[in-house]
């Protein structure tokens, strides 16, 4: 399979890649924004790899897809744990491949693990318990949050064909998101906040602005030679 965006040489030495998580309600547009910010990276000269999650392509990956589209019922820690799981299983990959000085652009992470299990309201799924899984794993450079309002994301077309596409479990989604991307900024993580309602050109740019000076600084080694790890 040809690589969509092939490596070219770069223009400036790279310490290494800036990792980009793009996080939001589902229909939101996410998908979207990170084939256009790859491109626009890609075109002023940057390495790019994209990737998301849930990864159906592996076993888990495809437990979870089944689970998504309501083929099979789990109890909700178990599902939880099938999240993350899918999320290690790419450790190696994203810490190899920031290091070789890709930049990645991620379609969902951990953040959007503990929402959506979190929303769930099980007693015993908290937000402590469902971080301890995701203790360990690489830390984005940022998370972009593209919000929006439930009543607006269901009107966007193929709304409501997996299992979380309700209304009432998207509000409690983005109270949760909200208050994780609070918690992510004051353990220094960069977190801005994008309207996902505005015309697509327009998030586009607002998302490139947002991303640039991270993407520069990596990558120039002033944010370290290797990503952090997430902490408790």
């Amino acid at each position: 399979m040809e690589e969509k965006w092939p490596w070219k040489e770069p223009r400036h030495p790279v310490t290494r890649g800036a990792f980009i998580v793009i996080e939001g309600l589902d229909r939101s547009g996410k998908t979207t924004q990170v084939e256009r910010l790859c491109n626009k990276l890609y075109s002023l000269g940057h390495n790019i790899k994209a990737m998301g999650f849930p990864d159906r392509t592996s076993p888990v990956g495809q437990m979870i897809g089944n689970y998504l589209q309501n083929l099979t019922e789990m109890d909700d820690h178990a599902i939880h744990l099938l999240f993350s799981a899918n999320r290690w299983e790419k450790v190696h990959w994203i810490e190899d491949t920031l290091s070789a000085g890709y930049n990645i652009v991620c379609d969902r992470y951990y953040l959007s693990g503990i929402a959506y299990s979190v929303a769930k309201k099980n007693p015993s799924l908290t937000i402590e318990w469902a971080k301890n899984s995701e203790v360990g794993l690489p830390c984005p450079d940022a998370i972009v949050f593209l919000d929006i309002l439930p009543e607006e994301a269901e009107k966007r077309a193929g709304y409501g064909v997996e299992k979380y596409e309700r209304r009432d479990f998207q509000e409690q989604i983005r109270t949760l998101f909200l208050r994780l991307l609070l918690s992510s900024q004051e353990e220094g993580i960069f977190t801005p906040k994008i309207d996902a309602g505005l015309p697509i050109d327009v998030v586009q740019g607002k998302i490139f602005a947002a991303v640039e000076n991270i993407i520069m600084s990596a990558q120039a080694g002033l944010m370290g030679k290797y990503v952090s790890r997430i902490k408790r």
